[in-house]
């Protein structure tokens, strides 16, 4: 379903009515212009500007045939294929996870050797490590034995990545995102969800109860650093990007205690009460934080927030929506 007049688009989003999808079209927009980003999705956004500021297509990413369709029709020169099922609620539903996360990403890599687009772009996870990583300042290169659905699609997704590269040169770029903050969207079913939900909880005013224990040390990112750094590496020339599974990529690490208390610097009566359920043993799987250091090298990722400038941010613009 066209919204706007078809127009040589040069950009398509595949999952952009998710939590990183609403402000990844939105920046690709800016910057591009409206009309040369195609915003699909499996289901119609709420937000009326991801609706009307530019072309959206429904697109279900394991219809085969619709998306081969899609991509012969706009002939994109970057595809950013962001749909994937997260890491609780994959655990609840394990073969619809696999599914979606592995056949839509052939998908989109079998198009795009098939119409030669010239860069893809999809996201891993810091849940292809697993209990055996080592937990602190995790490498670039170690032990991955992920012990997630969601982990575990995203370790086979990584290897499809590169041997799609490797087999038909195929420019496909990716990044291992810690857990994403953000203001513009609701959680979406990960286990670091809880730090966008408590941010949500102090501006209303109420309580948090979180699903993680208060010392549980996760690695973190603020959405304007994910999206600078997403814009960054698919800008960088060809020849510096070294690492053709996926790159680490680090902002800050904080716990839920933490966190608490950086909100109570702005808030100081806001409570909140630990519960932990399955979640945390996902957690406890999970790095305490990253090295990124051939983000670093190879194309210079440099984060620009951390847990306090954070906060503050959150909470204005929360606020503001209130």
């Amino acid at each position: 379903m066209a919204t706007t007049p078809a127009e040589p688009a040069t950009i398509l989003v595949i999952g952009a009515c998710g939590q990183l999808g609403l402000e990844l079209t939105e920046a690709l927009r800016q910057r591009y212009g409206a009309a040369q980003v195609i915003a699909a999705d499996v289901r119609l956004p709420q937000q009326p500007e991801l609706l009307h500021g530019g072309p959206f297509e429904l697109l279900d990413v394991l219809d085969r045939a619709h998306l081969f369709a899609l991509v012969q029709q706009y002939r994109p020169r970057q595809i950013y294929h962001l749909v994937a099922m997260l890491s609780a609620t994959a655990e609840k539903h394990p073969q619809v996870a696999w599914k979606l996360n592995m056949d839509g990403l052939l998908n989109v890599l079998d198009v795009a050797v098939e119409y030669k687009v010239a860069q893809v772009y999809w996201p891993s996870s810091i849940a292809v490590f697993g209990p055996d990583t080592p937990r602190t300042h995790t490498p670039q290169l170690t032990v991955m034995n992920p012990n997630t659905v969601y982990g575990i699609s995203k370790l086979a997704g990584e290897q499809w990545c590169e041997w799609y590269h490797q087999k038909y040169g195929l420019d496909v770029r990716s990044l291992r995102y810690p857990g994403l903050i953000g203001y513009k969207s609701l959680p979406g079913g990960g286990t670091t969800d809880y730090a966008v939900d408590i941010y949500h909880k102090a501006v209303a005013g109420e309580n948090f109860e979180c699903f993680l224990q208060e010392d549980t040390e996760l690695p973190m990112m603020y959405m304007p650093d994910a999206l600078r750094a997403t814009l960054d590496l698919m800008h960088a020339p060809a020849e510096q990007i070294r690492v053709r599974s996926s790159y680490n990529l680090s902002g800050m690490s904080f716990s839920p205690q933490e966190i608490a208390a950086s909100i109570r610097r702005h808030v100081p009566d806001f409570e909140v009460s630990y519960r932990p359920d399955t979640r945390q043993q996902i957690a406890d799987s999970w790095p305490r934080s990253i090295d990124d250091s051939r983000a670093r090298q190879d194309w210079g990722w440099q984060p620009e927030f951390d847990l306090d400038k954070m906060t503050a941010d959150m909470l204005a613009h929360l606020a503001v929506s209130v």
